[in-house]
Order: C-alpha cells, then sequence, then structure tokens
C-alpha cells in the first residue's frame, strides 16, 4: 500500500537531562529534505538524526523540531541560563558612582538591572546533564514512527481516491474500444457517396476504394495506444499495492506522463465526437491524478 508524504507524529520521554519532545511534521518534497529546530546543546546531533529519520522516511519535505524540558530543581541553569555576577557587581558600582558623583538619587532595583539584557546569559558550556544519545534516538525514531503511521492512513485513503480514477479512466478506454470499428464503417460510406457524386455516374474500382479505406484504418488505427495505456493501468494498481517499504511516488508520476501522452494520441487519431468526448474524460482524470501522485512517497 502506497504511503502519503502528509504526515505528523510526536513523542517524549523522561531523561537526565529533563523531558526530551520531538514532534515531526511532513509534507511533500521531490526528495528528502530534513529541517531541524534544536536546542542549542542538542544541535551536534542533527546529523545522526537525519540518519535515523532517513531509516523512517524516505521523501519529503521534514521537520523536526526537539525540545527539553527541565524537570527537578536545576531550574535556569539546566536550560543554560545563569546570571552574570560580574556584569551585576559593575552595574551596582556605576550606579553608586552616579549618586556620589552627580548627586543623583534613588536606588537601583530589580527592574533596573533587568533592563540590561547582558545580566542573564546563555551559559551553553556550563555544568548540566547530557541527553543520552539513545534517548534522543528512541524518541526520533518513535516520533518518526508515529508520522509514518499517519502517512500510511492517509496513504490508504489516497490509494482508494486512485483506484477510482482509474477505474473511471478504464470506461471511457471500454467505451473508445467500441466506438473505434464504427468509424471505419462510417467513413467507407462517405467516401463511396462523394465518389460517385464527384464521378457522375461512373463506376468505382471497389479495390480502390479498399485501398484508402485500409490506409485510413492504418492511421486512424488506435489499438496499440489503447493496450498501452491498459497496460500502465494495470502497473499503477501494482505500485499501489507493492510493499509500503518500497517508495514508489516517482514511478507513479512516470506512469501518469505516460498515460497523458497515449491519452493525446488517442485524441489526435480520434476523428470521433465520442471518442474526441471520452479522450477529454480521460485527460481530465489524469491530471487529477497527477495531482494525487505528487503527495506518493
Amino acid at each position: 500500500m502506497i504511503r502519503s508524504m502528509t504526515g505528523f507524529g510526536e513523542a517524549e520521554r523522561e531523561t537526565e537531562a529533563g523531558t526530551l519532545r520531538v514532534e515531526i511534521r511532513t509534507v511533500n518534497h521531490r526528495h528528502l529534505s530534513v529541517n531541524f529546530r534544536t536546542p542549542a546543546s542538542l544541535a551536534k546531533w542533527e546529523p545522526q538524526m537525519r540518519e535515523w529519520l532517513r531509516t523512517q522516511l524516505s521523501r519529503g519535505h521534514v521537520n523536526c523540531a526537539v525540545r527539553l524540558e527541565p524537570s527537578g530543581p536545576a531550574g535556569a541553569a539546566a536550560i543554560g541560563l545563569a546570571l552574570d555576577e560580574e556584569r551585576v557587581r559593575a552595574y551596582l558600582s556605576l550606579f553608586g558612582e552616579l549618586r556620589t558623583r552627580f548627586g543623583v538619587g534613588g536606588e537601583p532595583d530589580l527592574a533596573s538591572l533587568l533592563r540590561f539584557n547582558d545580566v542573564i546569559v546563555r551559559d551553553d558550556d556550563g555544568a548540566r546533564a547530557e541527553v543520552p544519545a539513545d534517548d534522543l534516538r528512541a524518541v526520533v525514531e518513535d516520533a518518526a514512527r508515529a508520522t509514518t503511521s499517519m502517512r500510511e492512513d492517509e496513504g490508504r485513503r489516497l490509494a482508494a481516491d486512485l483506484d477510482g480514477r482509474i477505474s473511471a479512466i478504464e470506461t471511457a478506454l471500454d467505451a473508445i474500444a467500441d466506438l473505434a470499428p464504427s468509424r471505419l464503417a462510417a467513413e467507407r460510406d462517405r467516401l463511396r457517396e462523394a465518389v460517385r457524386e464527384l464521378a457522375g455516374g461512373v463506376a468505382v474500382s471497389e479495390d480502390r476504394l479498399a485501398q484508402e479505406i485500409a490506409y485510413l484504418a492504418e492511421r486512424w488505427d488506435i489499438n496499440e495506444e489503447l493496450v498501452r495505456f491498459r497496460s500502465h493501468n494495470e502497473l499503477f494498481r501494482e505500485l499501489m499495492a507493492a510493499n509500503p517499504e518500497e517508495p514508489v511516488g516517482k514511478r507513479l508520476s512516470f506512469l501518469v506522463q505516460e498515460m497523458h501522452r497515449e491519452a493525446n494520441t488517442i485524441g489526435s487519431k480520434a476523428n470521433h465526437a465520442g471518442i474526441a468526448h471520452r479522450v477529454v474524460a480521460i485527460k481530465e482524470e489524469v491530471e487529477r491524478l497527477r495531482e494525487q501522485v505528487e503527495n506518493v512517497e
């Protein structure tokens, strides 16, 4: 069964450094493109996380958000925040100098100090618990599996829609196959009548007329196109039913291109209003197939 490239999954785990949460969102893309949003302390793991995701997801644009929420009394230190004590002392010293040298009244308070955005600083190099690699991998893979599960559910809905459109195309092809032989008989009668009028009663060679009909039959023959089109439909269904671990989106896209080519050829050889109308309907279904296949992994 096919998979969609649209999906969402999340997972979390308690670690030594706090609660680790991973959210994955995917949309369609020609290749696998991964974008990370991670804390600074986990950025070094991005290459490994990309490889872990690659085992679960083969195509699509992937947004992977990793959050680490500290637990316990560690507080700000656990998320890499620290007070720059030397800078605070320097500010307080300057406040005192303002009072003594310039006679400025008032006392510095917490609100005054926090107006300086360098009082509280990041302390990514500080000593705090690290997230174990095994825990990180487990959470990333759990989120990826949840995403894959959603992509498979969406894939089942996609497959039902695609199968319905293939059935509509097959119905139109059957109608075209039924209409095709009548064209030659109608054209034979038309040619015979036209020649009779132009000849003014002179006898017309049936052999010559048969040659012209044979030439038209060869030029209008659409049997090969119908056979190839039905072969494309059969392969399309086989790919939809293939192992979901094997991505088939690109091959389905190629088949849709071939279907469009065959429909154009049938239309150019139609020379029949009923066939032309059904070719238009087939092209509409093929275009809807193309739109849906763009989201197949």
